[in-house]
């Protein structure tokens, strides 16, 4: 397999997947064409990840639909109520593209861990393949960020993988709690500082370097929040590029 010699992570702060005219259906969106184009592929191999969401059969189903059309082969990965393949790190390292899903971001580290699957992904992030995830799927790669795991109220969670030295912070326009919290655990140190992301945006990395920030909707940015001491965090608005349909 060829592989760009280069580790990617796509952590996308929401917008992966679209309404589609197809009735009860989803349609992905240029942000996984952009991370898809990371692998260098002409057919990509991309292997759906739904522990987040309790490897629902219906998402899962939904996932492949929402690739109707596209030039993709798709696999997937579950751990309920067993492993559906007989060697997870194999086909893992199998696949050119990760995407992991949205939902509970704190079931999906104490699954992942249990089955010795964040050991798994972090051996393919060193060898290559592009790991890419909305919400709980981009928390996941960081330090942590914040969630609502435990319910409604978000609390701050930092028991990410780590690969990215970096707090998170998904839906960041979207949800009121978001921002607030985030400044707040990183002014008081709770969380290191970071990368967040509005709805329709996606955090580009390479290696653990940001790299830029891409985006299907207009007027959507990422940002930079840093602890500036004494409590104080500055944040930067950062310009994404924004993607064809």
């Amino acid at each position: 397999m060829s592989r760009s010699g280069q580790s990617h992570i796509l952590a996308i702060g929401g917008g992966s997947f679209r309404s589609s005219r197809r009735h009860n259906q989803i349609e992905a969106s240029a942000l996984l064409r952009y991370g898809l184009d990371l692998t260098g592929q002409d057919r990509p191999k991309l292997g759906l990840v739904a522990t987040a969401m309790g490897d629902s059969s219906d998402w899962v189903l939904k996932m492949y639909g929402a690739f109707a059309g596209w030039d993709v082969e798709l696999s997937h990965l579950t751990v309920f109520p067993m492993p559906n393949v007989a060697d997870p790190r194999a086909w893992v390292l199998e696949q050119d593209m990760i995407y992991v899903s949205g939902g509970s971001v704190a079931n999906l580290m104490a699954l992942w861990r249990l089955h010795g699957l964040d050991e798994i992904f972090e051996q393919a992030w060193r060898a290559g393949v592009v790991l890419s995830g909305q919400s709980a799927g981009a928390l996941c790669w960081h330090v942590g960020g914040n969630t609502d795991s435990f319910g409604p109220e978000l609390r701050v969670w930092a028991e990410g993988m780590g690969l990215l030295p970096y707090s998170c912070g998904v839906h960041y326009n979207a949800e009121p709690q978001r921002r607030p919290l985030l400044q707040h655990s990183v002014g008081n140190g709770e969380l290191p500082g970071g990368y967040a992301a509005d709805e329709g945006v996606a955090l580009h990395y390479v290696g653990t370097e940001f790299i830029q920030a891409v985006s299907v909707e207009a007027g959507a940015y990422a940002y930079r929040v840093d602890n500036e001491g004494a409590g104080r965090v500055k944040e930067f608005r950062i310009e994404p590029r924004l993607l064809t349909p």
